[in-house]
Parts: structure tokens; C-alpha cells; sequence
């Protein structure tokens, strides 16, 4: 037995479509209230929709009625309680057509839908019974169908229990009437078994309107209830990829400027691109490299370095030395923050920044000399509060500078040029607590307010100073201004707990407009005059129309066949409830021939019969996979050869379109076989002989001869709702399908069964029944087509946008890619995923390793010039190459370059014997480098 067991049910994709599913789910991610806040502006749109449809009806129901009738004095009193009728649901209805005021409406809305459908429907009959009562016309009732549409599609009740509480009313109201007024005062004799089951037809018609309606209402949420959460999911996903983003950003743009780092970032996106476009063509990754190299030609530059930095780390463990660095620098970056300098970088005990880099800045020279003397201030504090003999040379110098990136890994934002160097040298050669800076620096300073005094003789002897004519000055730290405040851990934590708070308050926020921005329906005739007058207005305007998705006016079609394409092929995990729909139609139209059958045609059975069996067995196909999940989603179960089998031919079906397509036009197809039937079951020429001699000998005709044309009517009335609301058909295809329905039936009623038709009930007194039938046919067509019209309006705004999304999340993800490759060119992987994800910024992280082997390498005789710079980066970039192709995963990771010192370290994994010292000479230039390796513990 266990052999047979071939596969398990995937119901994950089915399960997103059912409603308590996506009513459990909106109550989840707490959307249920914008979801109603949605459902109110939808109502609202509805109700806009049926006032200017009603009043068209209206309108030519009236004129129709005027223009046609031959007595007008009988016709006045319809037009007029059918005009009075119209306002009075017009002034009912019109305060639910302002979203605005839906929400102050409350239970308001039920009063004025009931009110609504009592005066359609009180008009309806009690013009049936004044005519039958004043002129002696027997009239049919010509708004139930329509009563019962309106109730479902249009009115603004939010739920379907109240609706179908409503219509099945409205029904139980137009069955009575025809019981009372129709049935035992003209033709029929209730205790008749023949007229009990025209009774029951009646009642079949009213339950399939009812169920159409019911079906309609439960789509609709389904379909709203998804597209929130879609909306949902879409935009959380892209919150969080922004804000990923962005502290990806923050943290990059910490580490390398933006205008270094942005070319970098667009190198390496256009780089996934063209791998994603040719994923079999390999790349060249050392053509066209990126050297992201500026000029800055008007700088001050500040080098600072801890004196008695060696008694620390001979003195202090690793974690206390690590921890006082850590305060000293933070307090160094929040200073630098407060004086607009760039922090460049710090390589031990050496501290160096740039003023005016990122920005151009008149005031640089000033906001170095303060940042100078304010490191000075915190050195001290602290040297005073951990009792360390500690403190701080400061060399300031102004001039031109190169600066960017160099190399293939790693990546580092370093400055180059003789200006740097003589910084530099200025903290080389100064003296402990104060700022030895040069006199080009002190020019530029517009109100010189420091205490100077002369350098150092060690300054005016140094060679490279006195090549470049510097005359240098110092500044004592005399006073000790509070520049800045204390570096308050607490304090920041606070703020970073605000600052959360504030995010989910956006996020939410986001989410409201976002779903304030979901269609309720195509464009209003108001909204199309305004934006053709807005093509001649702001460019902002223009922008805004050109980013609307382009639809089809009328069909609704994507203009981009290749949307329209993805569009159609999604795969239809309604298609279930379709068939269901379908399969009671089909029973409730077999139903009515087999009552209607007079026995001519005796291929009726088997039509019937063919047609349910059809039709039963694609509602088990389709049904067979939920109902499966029904009974054994509780358990592990494990399906034979032939359930699998069917699942397969299942998911076939919803994801097929040419499939799906065939099931419908067979669905239509089957429904006309039926009314064939009753249409061949008539004999024409025996009915107007019949009808004839009725009139003439004054006796009751037998009416069972051929068809009751009001009947059949309602049938096509229901074909053409089926064709309109079955799922996932294209609905281009649809609308053309429901019109050629409708076509075919006129031409038949005025030319091929005209006779029956015209002498079958009729709406008003003189008015002409083949008339009646075809204003029913078309309100019924013109009122679903407009109903699958705002559904279908919805439904592709709502897959446009979630394109929309999609790409976006996907030019967010390579963008996302961009960064995190870079941030891992700069730092090691796991150390900026842990400033990413796990670590506040001011947060301590660092490192223990018992062994590791630390390589310097530098250049000799190599001047740091712009052209030389071309040249230094291939050489790191051969470098880089060789430690990637080299050793394990593990080791050889680049640290970073200063100046022309290029460190590396590798973890000692395994041991592999080197040379101590190695020389390796440039080819083609002077430039040697030293390699020097060891082997320090920490």
C-alpha cells in the first residue's frame, strides 16, 4: 500500500485566496482597519457609479416609454413615480457618495440602503398593482433583477450577511407578489403541480441572483483583502530595504565620502547588470577599473598623535587600551562632527582629518585650529579621569591634496600629496599640548584669536620643511573652553530609542498613505478634463500623468502587451469558485428546460445530462484539491497515483490560460445548447394559431407550447452575468462574449420569435414587451459590464503598481548589493555585518587573535604625485589580486594602504615557511618596496 503513496498536497499557493485566510491575515499584520477605512472610499465609488447609471436608465426608460406608448395618459403616472423614485434614492444615497462622510455614517448606511431599495422597489410594484387595479393591465415587475444587482454590487454595505439578508427580502417580496397577484388572478391555480413548479422556477431564478450576488460580494473581498496584503508585503519590504539602505549608507558614507563612493557603487550596479544579463560570459574584472581619485586644492589638514602611546601598551591589557581608544576617538568624531572635519582615518596611535574635503568650506583653517585645541581639551579630561600619563601632539598645515582609493580590495579613503606630508611632519616635530601649525594655516585665518608662539627648532631644522619654505607656529592650550559636551552613552541610547520610535511611526505612517493611494475605480470624466488642461501646465503635472499606468479607456487593456501578456497568464486560485457558480447555473438552466419541456425535442435529456456531467466533473477537478486540504490539513498524509494525478491536472487548469479559456467558452457554450432546446421545443406557427383562435373563441390557450419569454430572458440575464464575473479570463474577451450574447437574444426577439415575445407580459401599460425585454438585457449588460469594470480597473492598477514595487525592489536590491560589496571591500565581512545588523554606533567591537602574522610593505623613492598615483593603485591592485588568489579563504586580508604603506595580515592556519625579508623591485621605475614580516601576539 505504501507503494501507491506517491506524493503530499501543496495548498500554500490556494490557501492566499480564501477569505478567512486573508481576514486572518489582515487582522495579523493589522491592516483590518485601513481595510475598512478602503472598503468606505470603494462603497463610496460604487454609489457614484449606480446614481449616474440609474439616472441614464431612467432617462431612457422614459423616453422610451413616452416615445413609444400609444395612450401617454396612462404612462404619465409611471414616469413620474419613476422619476420621483430616482431622486428620492438619488437624495437617499448622495451622502454616501463622499468618502468623507462614510465614516460619520456608520450604521446610517444600512438605513439609507434599505431606504433606497424600498423606494425602487415599492415604485415597481405598486405601479403593477395601480394598473392592474385602474386599468385592468396585468404588468410583470421589470426591477427585481435589477434590485437584487443593485443590492450586492452598488449600495454601500460593508458586509455580505446584511446584503444577502437584504436581497433574499427583495426576493421573498417579488415571489409573493407574483403568487398573489400573477399567479392566482391571470393564469395559474397554485394547487396546479404544473403551476407549483413555475413557482419553483421562479424561486430558482431568485436564488441564482441571489447566489450571483453573494459570489460577487465574497470576490470582491477576496481580491481587496489580497491586494492589501500584497500592498502590504510590498511596501514593508521596500520600508525595509530603504532603511537597510540608508544605514548601510550612513555607515558607508562614515568610512568613505560620497563622492568617492558613488562611482565606486555605480561600477559595481552596473557590473551585476551586465552579470545578470550575461550569466554565461565572464567578466573582466581588471578592465576598466575604477580609481576613484579628487583634487582639493584649498584644505587644512590635521595630524594628531598620542604621546606616550608605547608606555600603554606596555602598562595597560589589550581591552583596556582598546577601551580608552575607543572613548578617545569617539570623543575625536564627535568633535570632528561639530567642526565639519572629515575624519580620514587612525592607524594606532595616529589620528588624521581633513577640513573643507566633503564641502568647500572658507572657514577650514579655523575649524582645524579648534578641533585641534578641543582634542587637546578631551585628551586631557581623560587623562585626568583615568590617571594616565598621556597626552597629544597636533600638527595643522593648509594647501592641496589628492584624495580617494586605491587599490582592488579593501578599500581605504586615503590623501596623498606633499601638503600631507608636511602635516605630517608638523606633528612630528611639535611638542606635547599644542598645535604645531604652519604660517600659511595662521593666514587664513580672518580674526586671529590664538596665543602663538615660534616652532620648534626641530621644525626649522627638518629637511622636508625647510624644502618647502614652511615657517611654523605654535599654539598652547591655555584655557579649557567646553567646546563639546561629555560622550553621554546613556544620552545616546535614549535618542536611539526615540529614533525607533519615530521610525515605526513613519512606517506606519507610510503604510496609511500608501493605502490612501489604492484605486477605487478608473478615472472620473472631471479627472480627464483637468489633466488635459494640466498638460499645459507645471512640468510636476506632466510628470504625474506620464507615471500613470496607460489603460485602455473602455476594454481597460494594458498598451504594453508585454503587462497585458503577464497580466492574463497569472495563474487563477478562484477558479473553483467559477466552476461552482457555473455548475448552479447550469443546474438551475436545466432545471427551467426540463420544466418547459413539451417533449418535441427528445435529444433535451441528453443534452442536459451531458452538460451536468461535464460540468460536474470540472467542479470535482477543481474542488478535489481544497477539499482534500479540508480533510487532512491536520495531518501528515501522503496521496495515491490518482490524487496526484489529479492535483497535477488541477494546477494545469489555473495555470493554464488556454485552458482556462476553453472551460469558459465551453461553460458559455453549454448554457445556449440548453436554451436551443427550449428554443426548438417551440413550435412557432402551432403557438400563433393557437394564440389566434384563443381571441377569436374567447377560451385559455394552452401556454405550455413554447417557452415563457420573461423566463428565458432572466436565464440570459444570468448567462451574461456569468460571462462577465468568471475569473481570470481576459476581460477584453469577456465584454465581447457578454455583447454577443446580448445581440444574439435581441435578434431573436425581433425576428425570429417575435410573436411570442411581444404577446408575453409586458412593464408598463401600452408598452411594447419586445421593448421591455431588450431594456432588461441591456440595464442588466451596461450595470455588470461597469461593475466587472471597476473590478477590473482595480485589479490591474493594483498588479501595475506591484510591477512598480517589484522593480523597484529589485533596483533597491542590486543597489543594496552595491554597498554591501563595497562595505566588504573595506572591512572584513563579518565585521560590517555586525555593524549592520547587531551594533548601535557608539558601541565598543573589536577582535582577539592568540596568532597572527602582520606583513608592512612600502615604497621607496616614490613620490606621491597624481601621476604617480595611476601607478600605485596597479600596484596595490596586483597585490590585492595575489592575496585573494593566495592561501585560504581565511587569510591574506588587506588592512589598508597609508600613504605608501601597504599592511596585510593573515591568520596562521597552517604554517608555511617564508623569507624574512624580500625585496621586490617595479619594473620599469626606480620604486622598490620592503617587505618585512612578524609575528606579534596580542
Amino acid at each position: 500500500m505504501n507503494v501507491k503513496m506517491k506524493c503530499k498536497l501543496d495548498y500554500s499557493k490556494e490557501i492566499r485566496w480564501e477569505r478567512n485566510f486573508l481576514k486572518k491575515k489582515c487582522k495579523e499584520v493589522g491592516v483590518e482597519k485601513e481595510f475598512t477605512a478602503y472598503q468606505m472610499r470603494l462603497s463610496a465609488n460604487y454609489v457614484v457609479v449606480f446614481l449616474l447609471l440609474h439616472l441614464a436608465f431612467t432617462i431612457l426608460h422614459c423616453v422610451m416609454l413616452l416615445t413609444t406608448c400609444e395612450d401617454r395618459d396612462k404612462i404619465y403616472i409611471d414616469v413620474g413615480c419613476y422619476t420621483l423614485s430616482t431622486v428620492l434614492v438619488t437624495l437617499v444615497l448622495w451622502p454616501s457618495a463622499n468618502p468623507k462622510c462614510m465614516p460619520r455614517l456608520r450604521y446610517k448606511k444600512y438605513l439609507t440602503s434599505v431606504l433606497a431599495v424600498v423606494f425602487m422597489v415599492v415604485t415597481d410594484l405598486l405601479l403593477n398593482i395601480y394598473h392592474y387595479h385602474m386599468d385592468d393591465w396585468i404588468i410583470g415587475s421589470f426591477f427585481d433583477t435589477y434590485t437584487l444587482f443593485t443590492i450586492y454590487m452598488f449600495l454601500p454595505i460593508p458586509y455580505i450577511l446584511p446584503s444577502l439578508v437584504l436581497g433574499i427580502s427583495v426576493s421573498v417580496i417579488y415571489t409573493s407578489y407574483f403568487v398573489l397577484y400573477l399567479a392566482s388572478k391571470h393564469r395559474y391555480e397554485i394547487s396546479n403541480v404544473a403551476h407549483l413548479n413555475y413557482l419553483s422556477v421562479e424561486i430558482s431564478h431568485q436564488f441564482c441572483v441571489n447566489l450571483y450576488g453573494a459570489f460577487f460580494r465574497i470576490m470582491r473581498e477576496i481580491i481587496v483583502r489580497s491586494s492589501f496584503l500584497d500592498r502590504h508585503q510590498y511596501v514593508m519590504e521596500d520600508i525595509w530595504l530603504r532603511s537597510a539602505r540608508e544605514q548601510e549608507k550612513v555607515f558607508l558614507h562614515s568610512i568613505l565620502p560620497p563622492q568617492i563612493s558613488q562611482p565606486i557603487q555605480e561600477d559595481i550596479r552596473n557590473r551585476i547588470k551586465f552579470s545578470e544579463k550575461h550569466r554565461n560570459t565572464p567578466i573582466n574584472i581588471r578592465r576598466d577599473r575604477i580609481m576613484a581619485i579628487q583634487i582639493h586644492p584649498d584644505v587644512s589638514i590635521l595630524y594628531a598623535d598620542i604621546v606616550n602611546y608605547t608606555y600603554l601598551t606596555t602598562t595597560l591589557t589589550v581591552k583596556q587600551l582598546i577601551s580608552l581608544l575607543h572613548e578617545l576617538y569617539a570623543r575625536f568624531d564627535l568633535a570632528a562632527s561639530r567642526y565639519t572635519v572629515q575624519r580620514i582615518k587612525f592607524l594606532g596611535d595616529c589620528y588624521y582629518c581633513v577640513a573643507g574635503l566633503t564641502r568647500p568650506d572658507p572657514d577650514h583653517a579655523k575649524c582645524c585650529l579648534d578641533f585641534g585645541l578641543c582634542m587637546i581639551d578631551n585628551i586631557r579630561e581623560v587623562r585626568a579621569k583615568e590617571k594616565l600619563d598621556i597626552d597629544i601632539r597636533v600638527g595643522v598645515h593648509s594647501g592641496a591634496l589628492c584624495a580617494g582609493v586605491l587599490g582592488a580590495a579593501k578599500l581605504q579613503y586615503d590623501i596623498w600629496g606633499s601638503d600631507v606630508v608636511i602635516a605630517n611632519r608638523l606633528e612630528g616635530t611639535g611638542l606635547p599640548g599644542h598645535i604645531h601649525t604652519s604660517e600659511r594655516t595662521l593666514q587664513m585665518i580672518i580674526e586671529p584669536r590664538y596665543e602663538v608662539q615660534p616652532g620648534t627648532e626641530k621644525a626649522r631644522n627638518d629637511p622636508f620643511l625647510q624644502k618647502h619654505n614652511v615657517i611654523t607656529y605654535l599654539i598652547p592650550f591655555n584655557v579649557r573652553p567646553r567646546t563639546i559636551p561629555d560622550l553621554d552613552i546613556d544620552h545616546i541610547k535614549i535618542i536611539d530609542s526615540e529614533t525607533e520610535l519615530k521610525k515605526q511611526s513613519s512606517i506606519g505612517l507610510e503604510l496609511r498613505e500608501e493605502f490612501k493611494k489604492m484605486p477605487v475605480g478608473p478615472i472620473s470624466v472631471k479627472e480627464n478634463f483637468k489633466e488635459v488642461f494640466q498638460l499645459w501646465g507645471k512640468d510636476k503635472d506632466k510628470e504625474r500623468i506620464r507615471a500613470r499606468p496607460v489603460i485602455g479607456i473602455y476594454l481597460l487593456h494594458f498598451r504594453d502587451p508585454r503587462l497585458e501578456y503577464n497580466y492574463m497568464h497569472q495563474p487563477d486560485y478562484m477558479l473553483k469558485y467559477s466552476m461552482l457558480l457555473a455548475w448552479v447555473f447550469g443546474l438551475n438552466l436545466c432545471y427551467i428546460q426540463y420544466v418547459h419541456d413539451s417533449g418535441l425535442v427528445k435529444n433535451g435529456v441528453i443534452v442536459d445530462l451531458v452538460v451536468m456531467l461535464s460540468l460536474t466533473v470540472l467542479l470535482f477537478l477543481t474542488w478535489y484539491k481544497k477539499l482534500c486540504f479540508l480533510r487532512y490539513s491536520t495531518q501528515d498524509h501522503k496521496y495515491s497515483r490518482i490524487s496526484c494525478c489529479l492535483f497535477r491536472v488541477a494546477e494545469s487548469i489555473q495555470r493554464s490560460l488556454i485552458k482556462r479559456i476553453g472551460i469558459y467558452m465551453y461553460t458559455i457554450i453549454s448554457y445556449f445548447s440548453i436554451i436551443t432546446v427550449m428554443l426548438m421545443d417551440c413550435d412557432r406557427e402551432e403557438y400563433e394559431v393557437v394564440h389566434i383562435e384563443s381571441k377569436l373563441y374567447h377560451y385559455e390557450p394552452d401556454m405550455n407550447m413554447c417557452f415563457h419569454p420573461w423566463l428565458l430572458t432572466n436565464m440570459v440575464c444570468l448567462i451574461i452575468g456569468m460571462s462577465l464575473i468568471f475569473t481570470r479570463i481576459p476581460f477584453m474577451m469577456k465584454v465581447v462574449v457578454s455583447t454577443l450574447e446580448a445581440i444574439t437574444y435581441m435578434i431573436i426577439l425581433f425576428f425570429q420569435f417575435e410573436y411570442i415575445v411581444h404577446h408575453s407580459l409586458t412593464t408598463n401599460p401600452y408598452f411594447e414587451a419586445e421593448y421591455a425585454h431588450c431594456l432588461l438585457v441591456i440595464i442588466t449588460l451596461l450595470s455588470l459590464y461597469f461593475k466587472e469594470r471597476q473590478t477590473e480597473f482595480n485589479n490591474k492598477i493594483n498588479y501595475k503598481w506591484r510591477e512598480e514595487l517589484l522593480k523597484k525592489q529589485h533596483d533597491a536590491f542590486i543597489a543594496d548589493q552595491s554597498i554591501t560589496i563595497l562595505l566588504h571591500n573595506i572591512l572584513p565581512a563579518h565585521v560590517a555585518n555586525v555593524y549592520l545588523t547587531s551594533l548601535a554606533k557608539h558601541e565598543l567591537y573589536y577582535e582577539d587573535y592568540a596568532m597572527v602574522a602582520v606583513m608592512f610593505a612600502s615604497l621607496h623613492n616614490f613620490q606621491l604625485d597624481l601621476p604617480n598615483l595611476r601607478v600605485l593603485n596597479e600596484i596595490i591592485s596586483e597585490f590585492d589580486r595575489i592575496g585573494r588568489l593566495s592561501g585560504r579563504k581565511d587569510q591574506n586580508c588587506g588592512l589598508y594602504i597609508y600613504g605608501s604603506l601597504w599592511p596585510r595580515f593573515a591568520f596562521l592556519l597552517s604554517y608555511k615557511p617564508r623569507e624574512e625579508y624580500t625585496r621586490i623591485c617595479y619594473p620599469g621605475g626606480p620604486a622598490c618596496s620592503s617587505l618585512n614580516f612578524g609575528s606579534p601576539q596580542r
